[in-house]
């Protein structure tokens, strides 16, 4: 079964259930996402009688605002547990603290931020929400003089973005202090069969600015990034598998791996691939993998075959975000026609309502090796050049 909600379904994902004939949970926002399509719909009370009849149904979900529907229907099955122990980054970090004895971490009130006395703490250190998305609210602090100007943008934030998530995605309550990992950042999406093996659908790499940035403006896969990691995130999965009984269960990771190349995880995102039909989409059109269908058909990819027509290729999702802080009143247009112009291969853009999400779009892009250049201008780009200002009357 599917599960959909807002903020975006994509084209693709729709395209993929119709194909399939895939069942969709026939809430309101789902027929709203999908109407005029032929969907094969199924009753919110059948299919909370199928979840709770069988723990090991297949459930994909596009979108975490869909997580109080499975916590409200699904209660004394393992969707609402795994959800929990996933979403909230303490108790993910309670789960594999064996694994990583060194690893320094702290869950805090937000209400207890201000009081909170951090002068013996070992800078830097990251700041972000238990329970975030999007990288609201995440914060890299040098120095304890930065911590309350650090404090002061947090609380900005929380009060921007309270009114577009659900408060299940954006848990505003508590904040989760732990140390800054040196390293390399990487996010794939995967999912554990019905025998509880895992399954690798790709591999991006997120690249930053300078270890300063937390943006998510830049991820990048190729066979290069994919073959490098496999056997380590394998085997990272299983060690995750021995923990938790995951069985028919898709998830979105993000780790880092530091200079030893040991693998430390950021946060693992329950029952779905990357938000907004990203990483997934992005899949799609790199790779030719379906990772929807690949999971609900209990499909595995033949990562072999599959670089023998992609060699020499990078697949990149850029965020079209708002680093600038732009209003909506005084954004007249995003030009994205320049902005396809300004890349060798774009294979996809998605159009975003800012004035509703605060960012302009997401581009999916195809680059040939040696032409990474145009993936650093754009990694480094203010979007000034593609943003029209909406001139104002004297």
């Amino acid at each position: 079964m599917i599960l959909l909600d807002y903020p975006f379904v994509s084209d693709f994902l729709i395209e993929t259930i119709v194909e399939n004939n895939f069942e969709v949970i026939a809430t309101p926002e789902a027929k709203k996402l999908t109407e005029g399509k032929p969907i094969r719909w199924i009753s919110e009370q059948d299919a909370a009688s199928k979840l709770r009849n069988n723990e090991n149904e297949l459930v994909y979900t596009n979108s975490e605002n869909s997580i109080s529907w499975i916590q409200k229907n699904a209660q004394g099955t393992k969707f609402p547990k795994h959800i929990d122990l996933f979403k909230n980054k303490v108790k993910f970090r309670e789960l594999v603290k064996d694994a990583f004895p060194d690893y320094f971490y702290m869950g805090v009130p937000f209400e207890g931020l201000k009081s909170l006395d951090v002068s013996g703490f070992k800078f830097p250190l990251i700041i972000k929400p238990a329970v975030g998305f999007f990288s609201i609210a995440v914060y890299k602090v040098d120095g304890l003089e930065e911590w309350e100007e650090t404090l002061a943008k947090i609380e900005k934030d929380i009060s921007r973005t309270q009114s577009l998530y659900p408060k299940e995605v954006l848990g505003n309550t508590d904040f989760i202090i732990e140390e800054y990992i040196k390293g390399e950042e990487y996010a794939f999406d995967c999912y554990f069969d019905e025998n509880g093996s895992p399954v690798i659908l790709n591999i991006l790499h997120h690249v930053f600015i300078s270890e300063k940035d937390v943006s998510d403006r830049v991820y990048s896969s190729s066979q290069e990034i994919i073959e490098s990691l496999y056997q380590p995130l394998m085997d990272f999965l299983q060690d995750i598998g021995k923990r938790v009984d995951l069985r028919n269960f898709p998830l979105h990771i993000e780790i880092r791996v530091d200079s030893e190349g040991k693998i430390i995880p950021i946060e693992v995102n329950p029952m779905r691939f990357g938000g907004w039909c990203t990483t997934a989409d992005l899949t799609w059109f790199g790779y030719g993998i379906n990772s929807y269908a690949y999971f609900l058909n209990n499909q595995k990819p033949d990562w072999e075959a599959i670089f023998k027509t992609r060699k020499d290729k990078i697949y990149s999702l850029v965020l079209l975000d708002n680093p600038l802080g732009y209003k909506p009143e005084e954004v007249e247009a995003f030009d994205f026609e320049k902005l396809l112009r300004d890349f060798e291969n774009p294979l996809h853009v998605r159009k975003i309502k800012f004035d509703k999400f605060g960012v302009f779009g997401f581009l999916f892009t195809e680059t040939s090796k040696g032409n990474e250049q145009e993936l650093e201008k754009i990694l480094h780009s203010d979007l000034k050049a593609y943003v029209k200002i909406r001139e104002t009357a004297d």
